[in-house]
């Protein structure tokens, strides 16, 4: 937490890469306030064109209209976009994915290892 304003979680907790793929962890609460750190990590790993791209959000506690839009722009970057995939969200990140209708547009997967076994 040091360095971050307020005390904040870096919102990017990590880039690994995998069997052909790309995770992106992110943590913490992600808004408007940290949405461009986000938006830049997750477009540095869509201009790669992995064969897939898994978001992991088992550690983000809250996500808000701003990065969801990021999330958004990112799949639409990919050139096949069901291999943008999202990975273990939490109850408050579920429930964001439910309200806004994106749960139905991308794909949601209980863990980063599902995602990976996931067809595509």
């Amino acid at each position: 937490m040091e360095g971050n304003p307020g005390g904040r979680v870096d919102p990017v907790a990590g880039v690994d890469r995998r069997d052909g793929g790309v995770v992106v962890r992110l943590a913490g609460e992600l808004d408007l306030y940290n949405a461009q750190d986000v938006r830049q990590a997750l477009l540095a790993c869509t201009d790669e064109q992995p064969e897939r791209l898994v978001v992991d959000l088992a550690g983000v506690e809250f996500i808000d209209s701003t990065v969801l839009g990021v999330l958004i722009e990112a799949r639409s970057r990919m050139n096949e976009r069901q291999a943008f995939l999202l990975a273990a969200p939490g109850t408050e990140t579920s429930r964001a994915l439910s309200l806004s209708g994106l749960d139905r547009h991308f794909g949601v997967h209980p863990s980063v290892d599902d995602a990976f076994a996931a067809e595509l």
